[in-house]
């Protein structure tokens, strides 16, 4: 049951309402033929629900009711006007037996959770289902976390998680939500949570699933793009698009945000970039990837432990923070198949990896003296917060055992020696670390000049991508030099330079058609001089490229736009609303740090059903440049979390977006 309109549908699906009188034809979608719901203007002067439009381009590329050729981004949200129009009709309580009252569609959520007697007694029931042998008697907040039985919605393959954040390295585990921007649970004041009286908070539930990719055609690529890597601020693969037509569209598992831990059998999560996208382009008539799926928000608590201790040890670890806010690095995560808190990742120079005692895959049994077996993420992150100096963790390892990225960075590479057996001595094992620089890439680019005379008639000899007319609004790069032409003839301009400028005409402005114009009427010259922009990614070789790379088709990896200089950037300016109890719904790496100096901040995950979710501008891998206006570079991650979670209702969000590799 929807706690937002109090009726059964699905969870992707618009919310349902019982309309008092008959709503006006103009305020009606031709989608789904209900009175609009979030609603989107085409450029082409139509209106949809934001869900049934969003649904309906996943699958066509026109407008429902004239077919004029349309693209979801070039629609925008509907006018307060028309708006405020929709929230003012007046809607029954679906809950007619116990409750008569009809009010403003905008008013029925607060009606349902505060004063309808309908869905009270609903809720009063359901929890009476969940919880038989609590009836009479309120137990204590931990009892009833651990005897709720495992929700039949959430999928049995693979291993589930419950994650309390999306990176939550990244953050101080001193929030409710570590990792994540705005926690998406907050309580009211009389200390009730949103939904239920049980102390249920919000968890964040993701999965891992293999997946099985059959092509017909061996060397089809696959269709997506992605972003991250070890040596990017990311660390993990993450898939930022799936293309339209692609292998993987039509096999319909993965989405943009998931993240791909293996690829047949070979774990990714700890590779660079371009490692991961050979993995991927390798060709073959079956791909198993492993991917980690983050499935939103959800009232869900955790399974009670069923496992035993047995040939495990226990660990005692003491953590000293220089002041009672300095983050400890660490993500923290739920697990439906046993009770308790674990650590699914640290943060490369955060304070917990510098001591390099914790591992990936520990199980939290204390903090503090304060016994967590039966804890949760949040009660850790309180006990944490509060502490001024010195936190005492008490673990619980089984050697050998870790999650999908055992590979420490470099800064805790003496985990293995430090961490050693209580009953023989024996050192935790690690698989081997790949010797790489992680996360600070070294890139650097060089400006050439290019003077040569040819021909009148000669072609330069090139093909062009790029241009500000591209949806990434991407500066013109040659995308492959003809052996024919005075370019390939000189051999100074390669595949994959940024061209600056011909003849003295700027080219970093143009679009497309209009460089491709300027570089044809300048060919005809007797001599050419050519500006352009060479990328240099050192220890980063690109893969390298097979018969469908080369030609028009190819582009430049993504690793490869992060080292273009600022001033060739094309920034944009991304909006977000939400009510006062959502999360913005994504998380973010990076920032300045002592040991790695400035470094741009980065989204990294993006949480289904979110506000940065249903604005659908927002990707993984995307830049942040600055938060209303304020620059975000030389800020560190503690600075620029606190400004965005200040942001109650809407925020502005400065980015730059490149393409993700294609593979």
């Amino acid at each position: 049951l929807c706690c937002e309109c109090g009726q059964f549908h699905l969870l992707l699906d618009n919310h349902l309402y019982n309309f008092q009188d008959e709503v006006d034809d103009e305020l009606i979608c031709h989608i789904c033929l209900q009175p609009l719901l979030q609603p989107m203007d085409t450029p082409c002067g139509h209106t949809y629900c934001f869900k049934c439009l969003e649904n309906f381009m996943q699958e066509y590329n026109f407008c429902p009711m004239d077919r004029k050729k349309l693209s979801f981004q070039q629609c925008h949200k509907s006018s307060l006007l028309v708006r405020n129009l929709l929230d003012k009709l007046i809607v029954f309580c679906p809950f007619k037996a116990e409750c008569q009252q009809t009010m403003q569609r905008c008013e029925l959520e607060a009606h349902l959770q505060n004063r309808c007697p309908g869905f009270k007694k609903y809720r009063s029931e359901l929890q009476q289902k969940k919880n038989p042998v609590s009836k009479g008697k309120e137990d204590p907040p931990a009892k009833v976390e651990t005897n709720t039985p495992k929700d039949p919605e959430v999928p049995s393959g693979g291993s589930s998680l419950l994650a309390e954040s999306s990176a939550a390295a990244v953050v101080s585990l001193g929030t409710a939500e570590p990792g994540l921007v705005n926690p998406a649970f907050e309580e009211t004041e009389e200390g009730e949570s949103l939904i239920q009286k049980c102390n249920y908070r919000t968890s964040l539930v993701a999965e891992t699933t293999t997946i099985e990719i059959h092509r017909e055609d061996p060397e089809e690529e696959l269709g997506m793009r992605i972003v991250g890597g070890k040596d990017t601020p990311l660390g993990n693969i993450v898939v930022q698009e799936v293309l339209r037509d692609s292998v993987i569209a039509a096999d319909g598992r993965i989405a943009p945000g998931d993240h791909i831990l293996e690829v047949n059998g070979v774990n990714i999560s700890s590779v660079t970039h371009c490692q991961a996208v050979s993995f991927l382009r390798h060709p073959g008539p079956v791909l198993h990837l492993m991917v980690l799926q983050e499935k939103g928000f959800s009232n869900k608590s955790a399974q009670q432990d069923a496992t035993s201790a047995a040939n495990r040890e226990v660990i005692h670890v003491t953590l000293i923070k220089r002041d009672r806010s300095e983050p400890l690095g660490i993500k923290l995560i739920r697990k439906t198949d046993e009770a308790g808190i674990f650590i699914l990742d640290l943060l490369e120079g955060g304070l917990a990896a510098k001591n390099g005692k914790l591992s990936r895959n520990d199980r939290v049994l204390s903090i503090n003296g304060q016994d967590l077996r039966q804890g949760t993420p949040e009660a850790a992150a309180q006990i944490i917060q509060t502490t001024e100096s010195r936190v005492n963790f008490v673990i619980l390892r089984q050697p050998g055992v870790q999650l999908s990225d055992p590979v420490e960075d470099s800064s805790t590479s003496n985990n293995s020696s430090s961490s050693s057996s209580s009953n023989g001595g024996s050192p935790v094992h690690h698989r081997r670390r790949v010797d790489q620089s992680h996360y600070r890439r070294k890139s650097h680019y060089q400006k050439k000049t290019v003077a040569i005379k040819k021909e009148p008639k000669e072609s330069l000899g090139i093909t062009i991508g790029g241009g500000r007319d591209n949806k990434n609004k991407l500066p013109i790069y040659v995308t492959s030099v003809q052996p024919i032409g005075c370019l390939f003839r000189d051999g100074r301009i390669k595949r994959g330079d940024v061209l600056l400028s011909i003849n003295g005409i700027d080219l970093t402005h143009l679009n497309y058609y209009e460089a491709v114009s300027a570089l044809k009427s300048n060919a005809a010259s007797h001599s050419v001089v050519l500006k352009a922009l060479e990328i240099l990614c050192l220890n980063s070789p690109e893969p390298s490229p097979d018969l469908k790379e080369q030609g028009f088709g190819w582009s430049p990896l993504w690793i490869t736009w992060l080292g273009l200089p600022s001033y060739l950037h094309c920034c944009q300016d991304i909006v977000l609303s939400k009510g006062n109890l959502e999360s913005w719904g994504f998380s973010i790496v990076g920032g300045f740090e002592e040991s790695k100096g400035n470094q741009p901040f980065f989204i990294k995950t993006i949480v289904p059903g979110t506000p940065a979710f249903r604005d659908r501008k927002l990707k993984c891998g995307d830049e942040i440049v600055a938060v209303n206006g304020v620059p975000a570079i030389g800020m560190s991650n503690s600075e620029l979390i606190p400004m965005l979670k200040e942001q109650r209702n809407k925020v502005t969000l400065t980015v730059v977006s490149w393409p993700g590799s294609l593979v």
